[in-house]
């Protein structure tokens, strides 16, 4: 992925106190303000974005106490951020009421010589105190967006996903936590941190003056937003994105921190997992139960259970006598595994992970330069430390024991800890005393990822799922939406979290089918089933207390509708795969809002409860109890639509009463302007099959706007598991065209 280009500044314009720069050849201007400090991006006339217009830039110095033996210059300390600070430790983004702050943000009564006042330099929440040895040292800014009324994107959280206005309530916190089943609709932090926001804008004829006229004057007709970005620590980087287009900003930041990798193909089939399949005898019994009900399956999951009292990286003898029969068997079968595995190392001298980690001095050290160590699941524990590098001690945890190199992938976890805290004190010592907090979780799956190709010589594309990530994450694997409850909230929740993911470009997002904790019903697992099938991610989870929810536990009713969900889902993988390889080539998400590809529609800048998939499918998942109908949204003047089910066709665009099912999945093929499209697919029921004998066929509508009867499509395949595609060109990128009765390519 190319850099992004960095378009030459030129003074075009000088005024007293304001410059006004030329910023590429998009007719962008940006004037920059001297006193007080401020930024006004435009566009021709049009003003888009002001920067610290409400005067709310902070930026505290470091600095040393009083009666530090080296004095060194002071700021004011952070006492207007302290009052901001909630119970949650972290950064946070969100709506506040209008300021009256100076120059610069700093409040007035903060201008003269700073008083020191408690939390200053050390902060105590329950057992953990951490020190401040500089002081407080936040940083915060503000954005104002004229003509915005949409704002998306800073996952993670279990929240709708146009983001709701803060104003008087807690903000957006931006700070990797383990939450014990989460709630939704609430701004609070869960496992992933990713500072990166989307603004849709409804466009009023204005000009500039009568922008600003309507600002200062706090009227008008014009719609505004307010976003104020606050920090406990850091620096101020900021990027704007000036698209034009959604798909343009999508882009744009996949140059910045990379897009989607490319994933293997099996890891778009459907993976069945629990807390945990308790030895070999269990896993070739559900295993064959696939098989029995003719279900398609590719990934069988262990999760942590499987190790010798918890030291990961090993099998327990007494469960697993024999690992390598047990992968064998799988993989005879075209099959694979996923061990589930997490970051902390069990303290024990006769481990070898631990002891090598122990000898290199590679494990996190407190702030005295000792080994950090807690308490979760395999007792007494220790983080392995990233500064080792990629080449260093974490590298190696691509490398299982006992496992073929092609058939072993690996999921990160977490250990538990309550809400509201940090699971480690701040100050411990990472890359020379940098906190790393949100960016530890980005290093671990990037080390994971990176162990796994060096496994493999470099060949094999790796398969790695985290749960916590930062920026950067997406290019090494998937990630997930954690510890979720069976119910129909969280079946809800899962398509904008999802959704979220993609626009920041995390495309290969899921949820745990049928919720992780507590015991969904036939109804909410078909339905989860069925909307599961339509999200980049596939895998049913669940807590070792849940009841056993392997399918052909349900009636016979029930399972036939999720072997149907299974099914279709693999039918359309020819589709899933082309989708990924434009999210990868592109930075575009393979699940998408609607009004990514509408943005000229403003009944789509609200709608989370349906999407698209790349640009040919629509979906609308029923996540209500006892649905007898939904009402789809079809956008697109002059667009026609069709029901993947029955062919009917309906213009866009307009509202449409669905009659539904249980039976019902909800998804639309879509006409997209110059005909129809054309979605690749699987005429065979399992991955295993497909990629023996590959026969694909194209779905195209009976009939499309002007030009009448044209339809386009395209396709993309490979080997499915090697880096190949890339070093060697070794892929098929076909383009399909269908015109008065002639199908080329």
């Amino acid at each position: 992925v190319p850099n992004p280009a960095v378009p030459r500044l030129e003074v075009t314009g000088r005024d007293e106190g304001t410059l006004e720069l030329s910023l590429g050849p998009g007719g962008h201007r940006l004037l920059v303000t001297e006193h007080p400090f401020r930024l006004d991006l435009l566009q021709h006339r049009e003003l888009l974005c002001s920067v610290n217009a409400r005067g709310l830039l902070v930026f505290e110095h470091q600095r040393r106490r009083r009666d530090s033996p080296t004095e060194a210059p002071r700021s004011p300390p952070g006492r207007w951020l302290q009052r901001e600070r909630g119970r949650q430790r972290s950064g946070g983004v969100g709506g506040v009421p209008q300021s009256t702050q100076g120059v610069g943000g700093r409040p007035p009564e903060l201008r003269g010589e700073p008083e020191e006042e408690q939390g200053a330099w050390e902060e105590t929440f329950k057992t953990h105190t951490d020190s401040k040895p500089y002081g407080p040292t936040s940083v915060g800014l503000d954005f104002s967006l004229p003509g915005f009324e949409h704002v998306y994107g800073i996952p993670e959280h279990a929240e709708s996903l146009r983001l709701r206005p803060t104003e008087g309530g807690d903000p957006y916190r931006l700070y990797n936590l383990d939450v014990f089943q989460y709630e939704v609709f609430t701004p609070m932090a869960l496992y992933g941190s990713w500072e990166f926001g989307v603004a849709d804008p409804l466009y009023h004829p204005q000009t500039l003056f009568g922008k600003l006229l309507d600002y200062m004057q706090g009227g008008g007709e014009t719609p505004q937003t307010e976003v104020r970005w606050m920090s406990e620590s850091g620096v101020i980087d900021v990027f704007l994105l000036l698209g034009p287009g959604p798909a343009d900003v999508t882009a744009q930041y996949g140059r910045l921190t990379g897009t989607q990798a490319l994933p293997p193909l099996f890891s778009l089939g459907y993976h069945q997992s629990r807390w945990n399949y308790q030895d070999e005898a269990d896993v070739e019994a559900v295993e064959r139960g696939f098989e029995e009900h003719e279900l398609p399956l590719d990934v069988l999951w262990l999760d942590i259970e499987h190790a010798d009292g918890k030291r990961y990286f090993t099998w327990d003898p007494a469960k697993f006598p024999n690992p390598r029969g047990m992968l064998e068997r799988l993989a005879a079968r075209k099959r694979r595994m996923v061990s589930i595995v997490d970051p902390h190392i069990k303290v024990d001298g006769g481990y070898r992970v631990h002891a090598e980690l122990r000898a290199r001095g590679l494990y996190v050290k407190t702030k005295d330069g000792n080994d950090y160590e807690g308490w979760c699941w395999p007792g007494q524990w220790g983080w392995g430390g990233t500064w080792g590098g990629p080449r260093g001690v974490l590298g190696d945890f691509g490398k299982v024991l006992g496992a073929p190199e092609r058939i072993l992938g690996q999921s990160r976890g977490a250990c538990g800890s309550p809400p509201n805290t940090s699971e480690t004190p701040l100050n411990l010592g990472h890359f020379g005393g940098w906190e790393l907090h949100n960016l530890y979780r980005l290093y671990v799956h990037k080390a994971t990822a990176e162990g796994q190709i060096r496994r493999s010589g470099g060949r094999l594309r790796p398969f790695v799922l985290s749960r916590a990530f930062f920026a950067g994450s997406q290019r090494y694997g998937a990630v997930w939406t954690g510890d979720n409850t069976a119910d129909w909230e969280h079946l809800r929740i899962s398509i904008p979290m999802c959704l979220s993911f993609g626009l920041a470009g995390l495309a290969f997002c899921g949820a745990d089918v049928g919720g992780f904790f507590q015991n969904p019903g036939p109804e909410l697992q078909v339905r989860w089933y069925q909307a599961g099938a339509f999200q980049p991610f596939f895998r049913a989870h669940a807590h070792l207390d849940t009841a056993r929810r392997e399918p052909w536990l349900l009636s016979p009713e029930h399972l036939a509708m999720v072997r149907a969900a299974l099914r279709r889902r693999y039918a359309l993988l020819p589709t899933w795969y082309t989708a990924f390889y434009h999210c990868h080539r592109q930075g575009v998400p393979v699940m998408r809002p609607l009004w990514m590809e509408f943005p000229d529609d403003p009944q789509t800048f609200a709608m989370d409860d349906q999407y698209l998939i790349d640009w040919v499918l629509l979906v609308h998942p029923v996540t209500e109890p006892g649905a007898r109908g939904v009402n789809v949204y079809l956008p697109g003047e002059g667009e026609v639509w069709y029901n993947d089910e029955t062919h009917e066709q309906h213009r866009a665009p307009q509202t449409l009463y669905v009659p539904v099912t249980l039976s019902t999945v909800g998804f639309w093929g879509g006409s997209r302007g110059l005909g129809g499209m054309m979605g690749p697919q699987n005429t065979r029921e399992t991955l295993k099959l497909s990629l023996q004998t590959p026969k694909f066929s194209l779905d195209t509508p009976k009939s499309s706007p002007d030009p009448p009867g044209t339809a386009q499509g395209d396709l993309y395949l490979d080997d499915g598991v090697s880096f190949d595609y890339a070093t060697k060109n070794a892929f098929l990128h076909r383009h399909f065209s269908f015109a008065n009765g002639t199908l080329t390519s």
